[in-house]
């Protein structure tokens, strides 16, 4: 038997941070929603005990270091699963890039064994073993769009932002997202999105508003690291993207647009500045 997941990507729409917490991680509080740029996971049961990953893609880890290999890992020793699995990973989604591609895949394979072994494991317990892998995982399992709070645990549904088209544009560099919470001084940021405006833009399917009302703390350190990330959100903005940020803890910039009569002319602005330029639809 085959089963197969579909592991989306996310953008943040704000990405407010509160405090520097005892425990080490930053107290967050975010929105985020899903886009349809996705991995494919395909899974199959194996006889032996133990965990094989492929993948077309040459440039990402097929062993422990892969949160899926370590998602399947975690649900084998929690279950007591002596059964092996095969994951082929058909990766779409750029790594490094804010987009939580690697969270996603953990939270797929996750779902998919839960499936595959018929654990049964019901939607909060499987959330909740999803916290072992990482802030964004939880919120991976279920996707839809969702304010996370905590460390990015603690997630509470709202409504999807109105129907429009998203263009994702990642420029050749790599982001450590340890490396920009750790060069964070949360007492030196400039200016917090508010949380409560942005709900409220969206749940009122007010699309300027929402354009008006994104923001992104990390940017005040990433950009100032890579000038490039700021170039791409002044290009966006020229070429007549209503709302521009980075998502995440970058690099990779999305713009907002309500006309698809503007698509075009953006998609290929931006493909002079940068080859992984994706053209997509938020999840409702």
């Amino acid at each position: 038997m085959k089963i197969y997941e579909k592991a989306p990507a996310k953008i943040n729409l704000s990405l407010d941070v509160l405090r520097k917490r005892e425990d080490g991680y930053h107290e967050v509080e975010m929105i985020m929603t899903m886009v349809d740029l996705a991995d494919r996971l395909e899974m199959s049961e194996l006889s032996r005990d133990t965990i094989i990953i492929t993948s077309q893609a040459g440039y990402i880890p097929l062993d422990e270091k892969n949160l899926a290999f370590q998602a399947a890992r975690l649900i084998k020793e929690k279950f007591d699963v002596k059964k092996g699995v095969y994951i082929h990973l058909d990766k779409k989604i750029p790594v490094s890039a804010g987009l939580a591609g690697g969270s996603s895949d953990a939270a797929a394979t996750l779902r998919g064994l839960n499936r595959l072994w018929e654990l049964n494991i019901p939607l909060n317990d499987l959330k909740k073993l999803a916290e072992e892998l990482g802030s964004d995982v939880p919120f991976c399992i279920e996707g839809g769009t969702a304010i996370a709070r905590g460390r990015g645990e603690i997630l509470e549904k709202i409504s999807s932002p109105p129907q429009c088209w998203v263009i994702l544009a990642k420029p050749p560099i790599n982001v450590s997202t340890p490396d920009v919470y750790r060069r964070l001084d949360v007492n030196k940021i400039n200016k917090h999105p508010s949380t409560e405006v942005l709900k409220n833009a969206i749940e009122n399917k007010d699309f300027q508003q929402i354009c008006h009302s994104l923001g992104n703390v990390l940017e005040e350190v990433t950009i100032p690291m890579y000038p490039q990330i700021n170039q791409l959100k002044e290009v966006m903005l020229r070429l007549g993207a209503e709302g521009v940020l980075m998502s995440g803890s970058g690099p990779t910039v999305f713009g907002l647009v309500s006309k698809q009569s503007k698509v075009k002319k953006i998609y290929n602005g931006l493909r002079g500045f940068c080859n992984n330029v994706y053209v997509v639809r938020i999840l409702t």
